[in-house]
């Protein structure tokens, strides 16, 4: 089995998704022939032309626009935002378009073949327009779907899937893990089911929950808190809307305890979405009050990036705490 970076991954992703179907088609500020700015792209305009991989102009609003035309017409539109902070010129198009054109028609229409590519979150010294993860936003939206992977082959297997999925999808990917995550990656076509967490991890005394390139920091802090004497399980949701809610419920009633970390600032962080639902279905099963550890409330930091990220060090004290309440 071959290994790749996550990039090599989505790229071979869209390599397989483009030679199945011609109506795939993929498009995006700089992804033709330069690649798109991370190189995600690269190679797939020499191979499947410039009519099915092609630059657009600098307006994410009229990316995702010309992306729902496409779709409503049968198309597959594979639609690059070239950062996740770049998206908010496209959010009408994508909250009162995209994920409401199938229910506004009554299912005579859709443009459920839409994907949205965009990488998001901090650890490249980015600063405040660059480093931001907006997937909360997006989830308070009925009618799409959030898929954030967490390593190559997570990435491969579930752009497969959204890329064929029903439903229109946004698929934010860690930029930060780009080429710093590298595994083995089948060559040939393989799809993983979107909306289905993944158990990393078995432990007995509390349950950590993350997704996308917060489960690095989270497999660190796992590392203090066992040699402290903590025993952890991890839960990667892989996906946000919709989110596993049965996985995460049967850990809680096992653990009695629950931290949940995103990138994301606090106030209003998805975070807060699984919190709530936890309480509700586990609240007697609870040991200790539900942890959230994630991004300040503040822009995005550029000198400070580090002092903003809610790292392993963090997550390892929010164990401590929970576990010592």
């Amino acid at each position: 089995m071959p290994t790749m970076n996550l990039l090599q991954a989505i790229n071979s992703a869209l390599d397989i998704a483009m030679a199945e179907d011609e109506k795939v088609i993929c498009f995006g500020e700089d992804v033709g022939i330069f690649g798109g700015v991370f190189r995600a792209t690269s190679n797939l305009q020499g191979k499947y032309g410039k009519a099915r991989c092609f630059n657009t102009p600098l307006v994410e609003q009229g990316i995702i626009g010309f992306a729902n035309g496409l779709a409503a017409q049968g198309s597959v539109p594979v639609a690059e935002i070239q950062f996740a902070d770049y998206i908010f010129p496209a959010f009408d198009q994508i909250v009162n378009e995209a994920a409401k054109f199938r229910y506004r028609s009554g299912d005579l229409f859709n443009v459920g073949g839409l994907t949205i590519r965009t990488p998001y979150g901090g650890g490249i010294h980015g600063g405040l327009y660059h480093s931001q993860s907006p997937e909360a936003y997006f989830a308070h939206t009925p009618g799409v779907k959030i898929v954030v992977p967490r390593n190559p082959y997570q990435a491969k297997g579930l752009l497969l899937a959204a890329i064929r999925d029903a439903d229109p999808v946004i698929f934010f990917e860690p930029k930060r893990l780009y080429r710093a995550s590298v595994g083995e990656v089948p060559e040939e076509d393989y799809q993983l089911p979107i909306g289905e967490a993944e158990v990393l991890k078995e432990g007995t005394d509390i349950s950590l929950v993350g997704w996308g390139a917060q489960m690095e920091v989270i497999d660190k802090a796992v590392a203090l808190a066992e040699e402290a004497g903590f025993s952890c399980e991890v839960i990667d949701l892989r996906s946000i809307s919709p989110w596993d809610t049965e996985t995460v419920v049967e850990s809680v009633l096992k653990t009695g305890r629950l931290l949940i970390t995103h990138e994301a600032p606090l106030t209003g962080g998805f975070a807060g979405e699984i919190a709530a639902t936890i309480q509700e279905r586990c609240f007697l099963y609870l040991e200790s009050p539900i942890a959230r550890v994630t991004g300040l409330d503040t822009p995005f930091p550029l000198s400070l990036e580090k002092e903003y990220m809610p790292d392993h060090l963090k997550i390892f004290e929010a164990i401590r705490q929970s576990v010592e309440f």
